[in-house]
């Protein structure tokens, strides 16, 4: 299981100060959105953020780019540092350029869909991919409630990996707490994008534990992790 500390919650003011936190958390992952004012509404930070924080941690950094013209972006954010450039389903024909411009950029490719979206339009790309990356709220914005709705999305995730033999983590992102992680935990989810969530705690590091024994605890009994492998199965 995987949590993820989202940097979008953090004190801007102090990002080093965050970073550290973060790394000393626990967590595996540090999730980092990028927002352009144009895919969603808000504007979060961009390549030099990245490029700044990334000193401070070994942890590996999920880029998560919520941005209508990526293609612009993926070689500033791979050599900021970024581990895994997450890319939306909702761009449609762009897809399958940006997912091999990822790949050629030597990163990991993760795949984002939006609530409203339907899960034929990721179906296609499952065998491309190294995560699957839920929206559980709509987005732009933190600290949003989760949509229950899209727990089926979870399950359906979970079923596709299992029965086509695939690899991908599959991560939830929006409104996940330590009710709703066990929630999607129990759905088949096993990353967690938690931003208010664990940075709304004085101890990150109490809060990313709670977090983990909450997702352990509600796993399916159908699912297995290969530490040798670094991937899930189920």
């Amino acid at each position: 299981m995987i949590i993820a500390p989202s940097l979008l919650a953090a004190n801007f003011a102090r990002l080093e100060k965050e970073t550290r936190r973060v790394n000393a958390s626990g967590a595996e992952w540090l999730h980092l959105d990028v927002m352009d004012g144009h895919f969603v509404q808000n504007i979060s930070f961009g390549p030099a953020i990245v490029k700044a924080v990334r000193p401070f941690s070994k942890l590996f950094f999920d880029v998560h780019l919520m941005c209508s013209k990526p293609e612009i972006l993926l070689e500033p954010f791979a050599k900021a540092g970024a581990d895994q450039i997450d890319i939306h389903v909702e761009l449609g024909d762009q897809v399958t350029p940006l997912i091999w411009k990822i790949r050629s950029l030597g990163k990991k490719v993760g795949l984002s869909i939006n609530p409203p979206t339907s899960m034929a339009a990721v179906e296609p790309f499952l065998s491309q991919i190294d995560c699957l990356l839920i929206m559980t709220v709509n987005p732009g914005f933190g600290g949003q409630a989760f949509i229950t709705e899209t727990l089926p999305k979870i399950q359906q995730a979970f079923a596709w990996r299992r029965d086509k033999n695939l690899n991908y983590h599959i991560a939830v992102d929006g409104g996940i707490n330590f009710i709703t992680a066990g929630e999607c935990a129990h759905a088949g989810a096993d990353t967690f994008v938690a931003g208010t969530g664990v940075f709304g705690f004085p101890s990150l590091t109490r809060a990313v534990t709670k977090m983990r024994k909450i997702v352990e605890k509600n796993a399916r009994e159908d699912f297995k992790f290969d530490a040798s492998k670094g991937f899930l199965l189920a």
